[in-house]
């Protein structure tokens, strides 16, 4: 099958034919032709599969006839992150650009200005994190009853995040008579919920096992104490054949310290985390695939959506504390048809974590044998010893005394002292009498005198 048999304008399949692309995947294959056909849909498939491009593809060939009003969008597209948006902005950019269509993206951590004066000239798409919509919801400087075409994209992470009560509140500012598509990796009870209420006869589409992980992708998992993690980190990354490699920690101080040491033992490193401002997330981000870093520290902001090409490693440095999260993380490999490692280190205290994962998956994850000793780097052990002995054997020299103004007069001073208490005391007997003592001085008084 060719993306010519999925029923798309003759524009879209030249933009596709330029970025690369022959042939649909499984989700693009399912997806497309219904949402072509306007009909609500359920797109449940693991990470790396074409998602994106299942959605926006029949958008852009949708929103080609109509026109545009402002601060009303004509379609909207709810992502759970702000480097999601990102990169279905990019999506828009590279399939679009034979279509005379307008997008906006409205995220926080960017100046407000620029995104309303796109909201005032109109748009076509508007593509949003929940939070910023509802900031400006409420201000009134945006208006959604011209919206026609509604994506919730990746709804578990939505529901990890706390967005549900947002989402429900922008459904219920929409047009009734609305399109609704909705994807997820993993279908947990609260989404159904979701999309019972607020989706019409959807369409059903399931690629693959909830939370099953790509099969072009090599498991392990690390046992190490926790203060080895790091060196045994260090020791994969040199051994392991490792062009370029994603680190997730659970912490965004843990991403922030793994980077500086990682970078002190010489590997270029970055690190990218919730504390970072937009511009900055970018810019690492833009480091990391253009190569000129090798090694990418990130919380979860970074586990889900990214694509990112050629990434060979990906090492869980702490294990996840949501099961979901696995599958999204170590999916940053083994992307389009290639293959990847992924490595989770695990303490004695990531024990219900990791037992969490495995039931989550169905399988139990390969044990990798790592052997401490040979992970403590030589260079390390090598320099131990010299120094030590080094420091045996330098001559240990006194400090100096120095000398103050005010020490030679005291000196003089106690000598004095020393020396009047000598004279005064009385002269002891030296024979070898019955007294040992001092002789009183009236002893050498004569009565007879």
């Amino acid at each position: 099958m060719s993306f010519a048999d999925l029923g798309l304008s003759d524009e879209l399949l030249q933009a596709v034919e330029a970025a690369g692309y022959t042939e649909p995947t499984p989700i693009q294959a399912q997806t497309i032709p219904p949402v072509l056909m306007m009909k609500d849909l359920i797109g449940i498939a693991q990470t790396g599969t074409g998602k994106t491009a299942s959605f926006v593809l029949p958008m852009i060939d949708i929103l080609a006839h109509g026109r545009r009003r402002a601060l009303m969008p004509r379609s909207l597209i709810l992502e759970p992150t702000r480097e999601l948006a990102a990169q279905v902005a990019e999506n828009f950019e590279k399939y679009g650009k034979n279509h005379d269509l307008k997008m906006a993206l409205l995220i926080g951590g960017v100046q407000m200005g620029d995104q309303l004066k796109a909201l005032s000239s109109g748009v076509d798409v508007l593509i949003a994190t929940p939070g910023r919509l509802m900031d400006l919801f409420e201000r009134g400087k945006i208006m959604l009853t011209g919206c026609e075409l509604l994506v919730i994209d990746e709804a578990d992470r939505m529901l990890d995040m706390g967005f549900i009560p947002d989402i429900e509140t922008i459904c219920s500012k929409l047009p009734t008579n609305r399109q609704t598509l909705l994807f997820s990796a993993t279908m947990p009870p609260v989404i159904k919920k979701l999309a019972d209420r607020f989706l019409t006869n959807p369409k059903y589409v399931e690629v693959a096992r909830p939370a099953s992980t790509n099969t072009n992708i090599v498991q392990h998992k690390v046992a190490v104490p926790a203060r080895k993690k790091r060196e045994a980190l260090r020791h994969i990354l040199r051994t392991d054949n490792v062009t370029t490699a994603i680190v997730f920690a659970n912490r965004k101080t843990t991403v922030r310290e793994l980077a500086k040491s990682l970078q002190r033992h010489g590997f270029s490193a970055g690190e990218i985390h919730g504390d970072m401002d937009q511009s900055a997330r970018n810019a690492e981000l833009e480091r990391f695939k253009a190569g000129e870093i090798s090694i990418l520290c990130a919380s979860d902001v970074a586990a889900r959506g990214l694509d990112v090409k050629g990434v060979s490693h990906v090492f869980n440095f702490d294990t996840p504390w949501h099961p979901d999260d696995y599958v999204h993380r170590i999916g940053r490999t083994g992307r389009g048809g290639a293959t990847g490692r992924a490595f989770t280190f695990v303490s004695p205290e990531d024990a219900e974590a990791i037992a969490n994962v495995e039931k989550l998956t169905g399988s139990a994850i390969p044990v990798y044998e790592l052997d401490l000793a040979e992970a403590t780097e030589p260079r390390q052990r090598r320099e131990e010893k010299p120094r030590r002995e080094a420091r045996r054997e330098e001559p240990v020299e006194p400090a100096p005394r120095r000398e103050t103004r005010t020490e030679e007069p005291r000196r003089e001073h106690r000598s004095e002292s020393r020396g009047r208490r000598r004279e005064a005391e009385p002269v002891v007997a030296q024979d070898n009498g019955s007294w040992n003592g001092p002789i009183p001085e009236f002893l050498s008084v004569s009565a007879l005198h």
